[in-house]
């Protein structure tokens, strides 16, 4: 089979994953913020090493089917309010106070006072409307939503008159986005604040995607690049919504450790997915993760789906600061740009990854598989400035109260996600997740820990088990036959066209129909009945997912192996003499007792004294006390 290849760009490290169908290869890169399609192909380079041997781009590009990409890029712009500047258009005097009550920095920083009402009868002047649109603008907007309390109807009237007036084709035209053509789902508060969060990311989206894709087109791709979407499937550029690429990223973790959990019968699992930037945290019960059909965006609420992912401000980059005599961990990060301080690239503040090479768990010469040697000099130094310095302690006693803080808040917010049973299991990931996994899961109380072979690509893995997937809604106010009819007949054709344009004919697909209603403030879905259910609260909307699925990664057996203990042929020096093993070179059943340390080439776990680490048969790492 052709190569399938997932990208999962975070804000310090790019990760890459392919499969072939015999082998499954991986690879990382430092983003590129400056310009993110530069770590998509630097990424892709490194992949052509693994796979060949040299840097043959143009000999990669050209032998993938298909390429799924996910980007921190939408969440990070949320974080730091990086975008334009919107004004708001309604006929609601009270929606701008509704939306500034549930998220008030984020309407401040988005909207504040560019804020315009209009009436009746104004939603039907022309020349009234182009007056309240000319205002906004002179108020700084450079783009425009427009959210109407009443039905889709009272949109499409204002839009007709307002494109009237500011016809598309002229230079200049400021972008006007209709709440309803983005969703129906949901009340008019909630519409208009996925308009607003999905005008506010589109520029930049746009700009980067469809970027990236001429830049795979020039080397003649064979398929258009897909984007990865937090609801946990993909489709091309041109189908994606920019609002659905925040927080993809995480919910590629979300679909990998989903199949892990499966694959090991693990009844309930926590996943810390630890980058260099934030820890997102989700709890798994029965092999799967809590989604909001309608989820929330900081405290905004929107219509599009999201996983029940909680992130933190802890990661590999995140700055260890005193205040008050006390040592905090984030939520601010140096990225990649510039870095820890032991990169070497003009940082000179002390991260969590200073920390744990001054605790002698990096060899400054091996880590990133030897592409970026680490200074173990200016780590110390970062750390005895503003670490031991402050707190009139040795640098030893500042490095190991860093990364108790650092463990002990990841520790605080696993406990917040409820009771977990004597049985739960950490399963843990992302480039700096193994290197904290035992002492962090001895601090929330649970006693087995999983490390997946790919841990330090596994967003990018768990992306790899996505399929190509359009979802449709169509609104009926009764659910009669003929409704249902009618309904599936639209839903069909908008299904085997938006397939067409993927590539695929719809009759290779799955489809899925479900019923959406309004209930108790929120949407809930129950499967389409297919005979007449007609009654006064029985309108809703027809929904169609249909599903294009494409080959997947295979897991080898769950089956536990025959033990036999590892031999280690190296040490490393962690205030002690402590043996070091290659995970590359364990082989399934091969056990071995803390404390101790496992290497591969993107990251290193640690397993500490009274714990024992095993390989599986799928050589992920399972470790727990002897």
């Amino acid at each position: 089979m052709a190569l399938l290849v997932s990208i999962d760009n975070g804000g310090t490290l790019t990760d890459v994953c392919g499969f072939d169908g015999d082998r499954i290869y991986h690879a990382k890169t430092l983003t590129t913020p400056h310009d993110l399609t530069e770590c998509l192909i630097n990424g892709l380079k490194a992949l052509a090493v693994q796979i060949y041997g040299e840097e043959d781009l143009p000999r990669i590009v050209a032998s993938i089917d298909h390429l799924r990409y996910s980007t921190t890029q939408g969440t990070n712009a949320i974080v730091q309010r990086k975008g334009p500047r919107l004004g708001l258009l309604a006929d609601d005097p009270l929606l701008a106070d509704s939306l500034r009550a549930q998220a008030p920095d984020l309407f401040d920083q988005l909207v504040g006072a560019r804020v315009a009402l209009v009436d009746q009868q104004t939603a039907t002047d022309r020349h009234a409307l182009a007056r309240i649109v000319t205002d906004l603008v002179a108020r700084g907007a450079n783009r425009i939503v427009v959210a109407m309390s009443g039905s889709a109807d009272a949109e499409r009237d204002v839009k007709r008159l307002l494109y009237s007036a500011f016809p598309r084709h002229l230079l200049g035209a400021v972008p006007l986005l209709f709440s309803t053509e983005l969703t129906a789902l949901g009340n008019p508060v909630r519409r208009s604040w996925s308009a607003l969060l999905n005008a506010f990311l589109h520029p930049s989206m746009e700009r980067f995607l469809y970027g990236a894709e001429e830049r795979l087109r020039a080397l003649r791709n064979r398929n258009p690049l897909l984007v990865f979407r937090n609801d946990g499937n993909s489709t091309r550029v041109a189908k994606t919504v920019a609002l659905k690429t925040y927080s993809s990223g995480p919910r590629g973790g979300v679909l990998g450790a989903s199949r892990l959990c499966e694959h090991y019968q693990i009844d309930q699992a926590v996943s810390i997915d630890i980058g260099g930037t934030t820890t997102d945290i989700a709890l798994f019960e029965r092999y799967a993760c809590a989604e909001h059909l309608l989820g929330q965006i900081e405290s905004a609420p929107v219509s599009i789906p999201l996983a029940d992912v909680r992130s933190i401000g802890a990661g590999g980059s995140s700055i260890i600061r005193v205040r008050d005599g006390i040592v905090c961990v984030g939520p601010e990060s140096v990225g990649s740009a510039p870095g820890p301080a032991c990169f070497g690239r003009g940082g000179t503040l002390p991260t969590v990854t200073d920390a744990a090479l001054a605790a002698g768990l990096f060899d400054p010469a091996s880590y990133f598989s030897g592409r970026l040697p680490l200074d173990p000099e200016r780590a110390r130094r970062a750390l005895g400035e503003h670490v031991a310095a402050p707190l009139g302690v040795s640098l030893d006693v500042a490095i190991k109260r860093s990364l108790d803080a650092y463990h002990c808040q990841i520790a605080a917010a696993i406990r917040q996600c409820g009771d977990l049973r004597p049985d739960a299991c950490l399963i843990a990931f992302g480039g700096a997740g193994p290197m904290s996994a035992c002492e962090i899961a001895d601090l929330a109380g649970i006693s087995r820990v999983l490390i997946p072979r790919y841990a330090a690509v596994f967003s990018a893995f768990g992306i790899g088990f996505s399929d190509i997937q359009h979802t449709y809604t169509y609104p009926v106010a009764q659910l009669t036959p003929d409704s249902i009819a009618d309904a599936k007949r639209a839903l069909r054709e908008q299904a085997r066209r938006g397939m067409q344009a993927e590539g695929f004919e719809a009759e290779g697909c799955r489809l899925r129909w479900s019923l959406l209603r309004e209930r108790d403030g929120g949407v809930a879905r129950s499967p389409l009945p297919d005979h007449d259910v007609s009654s006064p609260d029985s309108g809703g909307w027809i929904e169609l997912e249909i599903t294009r699925p494409i080959p997947k990664p295979a897991l080898n057996s769950a089956a536990r192996p025959a033990p036999r203990a590892a031999v280690s042929t190296a040490t490393r020096q962690m205030g002690r003499s402590l043996p070091l093993f290659r995970l590359e070179s364990l082989q399934p059943g091969e056990y071995g007792d803390g404390p101790c340390l496992i290497e591969e080439a993107y990251f290193t776990a640690q397993a500490p004294a009274g714990w024992r680490f095993e390989v599986t048969s799928n050589r992920d790492l399972l470790l727990a006390p002897v």
